[in-house]
């Protein structure tokens, strides 16, 4: 029996009403995302990590980083609805 596959899936997007362009500020020299994205990587209950985002400036952010992304639609209302597209990919 094969076992199961655990995916973390990080929604982001640029465009927040209360805080916009927070994805990709820097702290300690690095975006955001990618600290959350790092996180994820160190939890032993995943197997893999997405980022899953509407916007080129992440994606290529990752892209570049070689770090899994999908690109979702950006008419999204909510992160689970951005989530739900991504793990349908």
């Amino acid at each position: 029996m094969s076992k199961l596959k655990i995916l973390g899936i990080i929604p982001s997007r640029m465009k927040a009403s209360r805080f916009p362009n927070k994805p990709m500020v820097k702290i300690l020299g690095i975006p955001m995302v990618a600290h959350c994205f790092e996180r994820g990587l160190l939890s032993k209950l995943v197997d893999e990590v997405y980022v899953a985002t509407c916007d080129k400036e992440i994606f290529d952010f990752f892209k570049s980083h070689n770090g899994k992304v999908v690109m979702t639609q950006d008419s999204h209302n909510r992160a689970s609805e951005r989530t739900h597209e991504a793990l349908h990919l």
